[in-house]
């Protein structure tokens, strides 16, 4: 066994999904991995354009679980590229929203919902991953809305009133706009995921100015995987 498909296989270990799904992701995973690694600090993003830049294995299973144990029910993810993470978003947001419907029912309200706002500019990269969600079908893609584009007009309106959850797995310079858009939106105790914050530390300085600003609410710590994985709590003004 080799160490990609251990580390695939520990990952999705983690999560609760299909077999369908469960396949889907060990196959996605397969490809990413075989790929280089980019950085979007040292290489210009239109190399990136037939690349999966997905978000690695253990990682994807972290955020699954920190979904889970939060009860998110809103995320915004700012890169979704060919749509792997937001495979594990959207198995997380739809599994909270059936758990939140069951307690509403038991107390007379029949109302839940929860949704996974993704994120592209490359309409390829957009026409790969609605394939990739289609192929596991209702178990993500009632969850999912696409918004292919730019993401500083995507994010602009029309998103939900508390957010729960932002993932940043972007090209740097773009990791700001996008938080800045859903920033008002945040509910208390929303988390902000970023990839790669310390290995692309260079793109992420306006970022990192952000967060370390009292008046803007956050209290952050990097985890140490692979390129720094930060994650920012937002505990409000």
């Amino acid at each position: 066994m080799t160490d990609a498909t251990t580390t695939i296989d520990t990952a999705l270990a983690s999560i609760k999904a299909s077999p369908k799904a469960l396949q889907v992701l060990r196959d996605l995973h397969q490809q990413a991995l075989a790929e280089p690694a980019f950085v979007s600090t040292a290489q210009p993003i239109t190399s990136a354009i037939d690349k999966f830049v997905a978000l690695d294995p253990d990682k994807c299973a972290l955020v699954y679980l920190l979904l889970r144990s939060s009860g998110a029910r809103f995320v915004v993810e700012a890169g979704t590229s060919f749509g792997v993470s937001t495979i594990y978003l959207a198995l997380a947001v739809g599994q909270n929203a059936a758990a939140a419907s069951g307690a509403a029912a038991a107390l007379g309200d029949s109302s839940s919902s929860g949704k996974v706002i993704a994120t592209e500019n490359e309409p390829t990269k957009s026409a790969k991953a609605l394939t990739h969600w289609r192929t596991i079908g209702d178990e993500v893609e009632p969850w999912i809305d696409l918004r292919e584009g730019d993401l500083r007009e995507t994010l602009q309106s029309d998103l939900p009133a508390q957010i729960d959850f932002v993932l940043l797995d972007i090209w740097t310079p773009l990791a700001l706009p996008a938080l800045s858009r859903v920033h008002r939106n945040l509910r208390v105790g929303a988390m902000v995921v970023v990839d790669n914050f310390v290995l692309a530390a260079k793109g992420y300085t306006e970022l990192q100015a952000f967060l370390d600003d009292p008046a803007n609410g956050f209290k952050v710590t990097t985890a140490p995987y692979e390129g720094g994985l930060l994650i920012a709590v937002y505990l409000g003004h």
